[in-house]
């Protein structure tokens, strides 16, 4: 098989390609005489109202097909892959990698390193520019796949090349230049480690961003996520509560300074951050309609501001048509990381100060799978659960958030399954989505 021939998979009854004879296994070499690389080229192309399809039979046989449509109509043609492409994997070697630090065993998605500047438009991923060509730059601008999310690290060439170990990812900063002029919008993240490139590093990579403003919408800063298996991998440390201090004063500095100019922020902290330098959260508005919530930054806000709307909605004395004169005393728990325990706790007593016949115990699980530097309820593995939660005072039900399971399965990072952890306290275990009137739902049981 040629590099760029696809495989159809599927074709929808009734659809153009079902009544001009395409089938699964047929293969599609180009549409127009234009070769088809991914998703991307063959939306964009299909999308004239004559297109000329060249199709390939198991049998060896190539058949022209004239098409006439409506713009908006698809052929109903399913390739099996999303991006009609493999995914493009990473090309360094950072030094902060996340999944150079997990243990051997787990499931081998986990290792995969994507680099796709695909996925950062389709899925939000963030890339390093490390692997693309001039080509995949000029698509991006062509097809307007923005935003494009832009792992930068530092602006220091030099540095960017000896933290990401890649000679070549200082001069992969010249291609933001080319997606600036092209008009692309834009979302940065900067992984911060400990004598690398905080301090005067973190003020010049700040300094330098702000050139891409406007089209630069958001750029986070994360402190670098550090477990236990570490044996052989460069040395880092984690920052300290003065440190962490520090960080957010050049962050919040910065922000006043952009602001200022361009009525956004711009520069955000995570929310690890906080918890470690014992700071408050910013209050919303510092969010710029929170850009960066996949990345840490602003999650703890969004929650406990929409837990207070929907709190200050709730009718006193009745628990979804129950009341304490009926007898419904209600006892649950709930379970997650160190970062939001604090925040969490505070919501479980409004709760029970407001329904007196309602107790919520909340439980901190450190996360003794990555180590106990890691504090994000996300990479809290079914196992912790299981051992942490034995013996303790659960109620009738264990919420949980989420961002725990694998998506749209039930499965933790370990292989756990819900019902592995459910079978195993002897408690019916209830999957919170993220918003604030979710958990208030999920705690009252409504």
């Amino acid at each position: 098989m040629k590099k760029h021939d696809h495989i159809v998979k599927t074709v929808e009854p009734g659809s153009i390609a079902d009544e001009l004879g395409i089938e699964p296994g047929d293969k599609l070499l180009s549409i127009d005489g234009h070769e088809i690389e991914d998703i991307f080229d063959y939306q964009y192309y299909v999308e004239d109202e004559e297109i000329l399809l060249l199709i390939e039979k198991p049998d060896g046989e190539e058949w022209e097909l004239e098409i006439e449509k409506d713009p908006d109509e698809q052929l109903g043609i399913g390739f099996g892959q999303g991006l009609m492409d493999e995914y493009h994997s990473c090309r360094n070697k950072c030094i902060f990698c996340f999944i150079d630090q997990m243990p051997q065993g787990m499931r081998d998605t986990l290792y995969f390193k994507d680099d796709d500047s695909r996925l950062s438009f389709l899925q939000g991923n963030y890339i390093t520019l490390t692997n693309m060509s001039d080509h995949d730059v000029e698509r991006i601008v062509k097809y307007r796949l923005e935003p494009i999310n832009i792992s930068f690290q530092t602006t220091n060439p030099e540095l960017r090349c000896r933290m990401l170990h890649n000679r070549f990812a200082g001069d992969a900063l010249k291609k933001v230049d080319i997606l600036y002029q092209g008009g692309i919008e834009m979302n940065g993240q900067i992984v911060l480690c400990k004598g690398v490139n905080d301090g005067e590093e973190l003020e010049r990579t700040i300094r330098d961003l702000t050139r891409y403003l406007p089209l630069l919408k958001s750029v986070s800063v994360v402190p670098v996520g550090l477990t236990k298996y570490r044996e052989g991998l460069y040395p880092l440390e984690p920052f300290t509560k003065e440190e962490a201090q520090k960080v957010l004063s050049v962050i919040h500095g910065w922000q006043e300074k952009i602001y200022e100019e361009y009525g956004l922020h711009f520069i955000h902290a995570g929310d690890e951050w906080y918890l470690l330098a014992e700071e408050d959260l910013p209050e919303e508005e510092r969010y710029d309609g929170y850009l960066q919530l996949e990345n840490g930054v602003g999650m703890l806000r969004l929650l406990i501001n929409e837990f207070e709307e929907a709190f200050a909605a709730l009718p006193a004395g009745d628990i979804c048509g129950t009341t304490e004169a009926a007898g419904a005393r209600r006892e649950l728990s709930i379970a997650t990381g160190r970062l939001a325990y604090p925040y969490l706790k505070r919501i479980a007593e409004q709760m029970e100060e407001k329904y007196p016949f309602l107790t919520v115990h909340v439980h901190s699980i450190r996360n003794d799978f990555f180590g106990e530097r890691i504090t994000v309820s996300g990479l809290i593995t079914g196992q912790d659960l299981t051992a942490q939660l034995k013996g303790k005072e659960l109620g009738s039900r264990l919420l949980i958030p989420c961002n725990m399971l694998k998506t749209d399965e039930d499965v933790f990072l370990d292989d756990y399954t819900v019902k592995d952890v459910s079978d195993a306290l002897q408690v019916p275990v209830d999957i919170v989505k993220s918003s604030g009137q979710n958990l208030i739902d999920a705690i009252l049981g409504c």
